[in-house]
């Protein structure tokens, strides 16, 4: 997850605007928790609070301190980080899963405060140099069964593979399907997604891992989804073929609310909330 080059006032501005969104969250969430205690609380108790249930957590202290000092900045723009901060604002604190680590981490961390934010990173060296900087980020390192050049390959032949079509796909130990993420630690696994950022593994050489996998195994953990809601999804990069192609065949462009920049949003059902078709091959 590496960011692009950016013209020095566009870095500057766009740094002003990261630090505006992570104080506006510490002031939206001390407003709702003030909110709360407003309707059972008297004055005098009120004035007695501790000040820390409306403070800053130190995750967004250190955030604000890390991108108002830095030089580098998230790959994604500042309109494309609004999309998600606009479902953040409502979902948080929630559990928000992240393909791929990088310098927006901490943004996305500071953003879902209280909440549980967990990366996942193909480059074990690149996850032990993060979180030697960011040591408060929940990160591991994974691998991908996957490879760039055989997405076409693995997109024409899935339904093959009884286990990789909507009717039985699942992700947790599917050796069959080559599309799912099989080798992820157990609480990706054990945890109901409220929301999924894609922005990694790579996919721009042909030896790459492609985002097919987390494209597919998001789509099975949305729609094996048991809570009340949708799972909102969010695909970077859709710029690319690969990215759109898989996007569309398992994302479904009935379920896409938003498209900014390179940006995706989806909000997917789960198959016992919606008019999904338990017995069909196809997840659109």
């Amino acid at each position: 997850m590496k960011n692009p080059q950016f013209q020095p006032e566009k870095r500057k501005l766009l740094i002003v605007a990261i630090v505006g969104l992570i104080a506006a969250t510490v002031l939206i969430s001390s407003l709702l928790r003030s909110a709360e205690h407003s309707f059972f609380c008297s004055l005098a108790s009120s004035q007695a609070r501790s000040m820390s249930d409306y403070s800053a957590t130190p995750i967004q202290l250190n955030a604000i301190l890390h991108y108002a000092t830095s030089k580098i900045v998230p790959q994604q723009s500042f309109a494309e980080i609004t999309v998600s901060f606009n479902v953040l604002k409502e979902k948080a604190p929630c559990n928000f899963l992240v393909f791929g680590l990088g310098y927006d981490s901490m943004m996305w961390n500071s953003l879902n405060p209280r909440g549980n934010t967990l990366f996942l990173e193909e480059d074990p060296k690149w996850v032990q140099q993060v979180l030697k900087d960011a040591p408060s980020l929940k990160a591991y390192a994974v691998q991908y069964r996957t490879q760039l050049s055989k997405a076409d390959h693995l997109l024409k032949t899935y339904k093959s593979e009884p286990n990789c079509r909507a009717s039985k796909a699942f992700v947790r130990g599917n050796l069959e399907c080559k599309l799912a993420l099989t080798g992820l630690p157990d609480e990706v696994y054990d945890t109901e997604w409220d929301m999924i950022m894609i922005d990694a593994p790579r996919g721009y050489f042909p030896e790459a891992p492609g985002r097919m996998g987390a494209i597919f195994s998001a789509a099975v953990m949305a729609k094996q989804r048991k809570g009340s809601g949708v799972t909102h999804v969010f695909l970077h990069d859709v710029n690319r073929r690969v990215e759109k192609v898989f996007a569309e065949e398992f994302l479904c462009r009935k379920y896409l609310k938003h498209s900014v920049g390179r940006l995706w949003h989806f909000e997917i059902p789960s198959a016992a909330n919606s008019s999904y078709v338990a017995d069909t091959d196809s997840f659109c």
